[in-house]
């Protein structure tokens, strides 16, 4: 009966729309008022690595095909063990296909040796320094920031030389780490005028340390960083010369 009821109630509103007056709803009538049905969201599902059903697996340790030299040619770091390290002096490297708005996970490791050849202390930006470009332009900084001072606005999870870390949560070498990265392209008008600068949220080891910043410009070592119009473009990871190692690293087009 209270199907019926219920049956009879809309095909009378349709009849006579003034038929229903919010007074006279109730309140499941009320209730429908607000309900949204369509689009249905996509199912996304998990595999055993916690990866999504529609990312891009960017590096599953096995190869590096889905990578390049940042200077074009075949990449060069070290795949050993289902992770590839940075290879001093062969260069950053990129990925062969280009995004705009993502969601990337990247988990990395720092070495355990933290003095150099003669026994000295590494410090500061010395200490294992690496980084996450999106569209190979605005960095988030890798760095052994565990019990290692430096600059605020470049230890690890920096937005580098421009937004400081909310806190640091940063492993001790030799443990791996993980980013969670939320990336909103610039977007730029038919001129190559600048409409809304990029954004990004970052977790360090599922912590939040940034929270939706908005992005100054180009990551600048030297001088104020600025904008120039471009589209889509690869991820890129840094060779700063330390042997930093990467793995399990996906990406979601958003």
């Amino acid at each position: 009966m209270q199907t019926k009821f219920k049956l009879s109630l809309l095909i009378g509103a349709l009849i006579c729309p003034m038929a229903l007056t919010a007074a006279g709803m109730e309140p499941w009538q009320k209730a429908e008022v607000t309900e949204v049905w369509e689009p249905t969201p996509e199912v996304v599902t998990l595999d055993k690595n916690n990866i999504p059903s529609d990312a891009t697996v960017l590096f599953d340790g096995t190869s590096l095909n889905q990578w390049q030299s940042a200077k074009e040619g075949e990449a060069k770091w070290l795949l050993k063990d289902g992770a590839m390290t940075v290879v001093a002096g062969t260069g950053d490297i990129k990925t062969k296909e280009t995004f705009c708005d993502a969601q990337l996970h990247v988990e990395w490791r720092m070495p355990t040796q933290i003095t150099n050849e003669k026994g000295e202390l590494l410090t500061g930006q010395g200490r294992n320094n690496s980084g996450v470009f999106f569209q190979q332009r605005y960095e988030i900084q890798i760095l052994d920031s565990y019990n290692n001072k430096t600059y605020a606005n470049g230890q690890a999870g920096a937005v580098y030389k421009q937004h400081i870390p909310l806190v640091n949560a940063t492993k001790a070498p030799g443990e791996w780490q993980s980013y969670d990265i939320i990336f909103t392209a610039p977007v730029f008008d038919a001129s190559g005028k600048l409409k809304s600068k990029a954004k990004m949220t970052a977790l360090h080891n599922g912590v939040l340390v940034q929270n939706n910043v908005e992005i100054q410009g180009v990551t600048e070592w030297i001088g104020a960083p600025t904008y120039s119009a471009h589209g889509c473009d690869s991820i890129r990871l840094q060779d700063h010369g330390n042997p930093v190692s990467f793995r399990n690293i996906w990406l979601r087009k958003l």
